[in-house]
């Protein structure tokens, strides 16, 4: 099971957001940015993005409340910080509120980043697995529950 490569990228500063990109492209990632954070939410509603990369250290929302928000509203996004900030509790932070990983701008190499990235989309499509053998099994067992019914019901008839 192969789901699309698209990332959500947060961060206020363009050029930041323009680099990763460009980067990530040569990967095969596809990447939508924002520079907002406050339309963060909104859109991983509208397009569920289960990737996501933001910054720590921004303006009318902070990183970390916003890593709480994510976290909140689907436990199972997937977030990886990339932030200036370059502080012990800010990492740990990030990391106990259940970010996947923390990178430090400027990034001098893309393939730790990279290497995060798919970590996570295998991560997701071991759970969607699992969520599909969840589904398949349920089914057998209403299947099976529906026949033995039948099967009471007939006997029950022959009585």
């Amino acid at each position: 099971m192969n789901m699309p490569r698209r990332i959500l990228h947060i961060d206020d500063d363009p050029i930041v957001t323009q680099l990763v990109a460009a980067n990530l492209k040569k990967f095969g990632y596809t990447s939508t940015t924002l520079h907002d954070p406050r339309q963060v939410m909104q859109q991983l509603h509208n397009f569920q993005e289960r990737v996501v990369i933001m910054d720590i250290g921004m303006p009318w929302i902070d990183g970390l409340d916003l890593l709480r928000q994510i976290k909140s509203f689907d436990g199972g996004i997937q977030v990886i910080m990339l932030t200036g900030l370059e502080t012990m509790t800010t990492v740990l932070e990030s990391l106990r509120l259940g970010a996947e990983a923390c990178f430090f701008k400027p990034l001098d190499e893309m393939e730790p980043l990279v290497g995060a990235i798919e970590a996570c989309f295998q991560k997701l499509e071991r759970w969607m697995a699992m969520l599909n053998e969840l589904s398949r099994r349920r089914q057998v067992e209403h299947a099976v529950a529906g026949e033995l019914r039948v099967v009471h019901t007939a006997l029950g008839e022959e009585n």
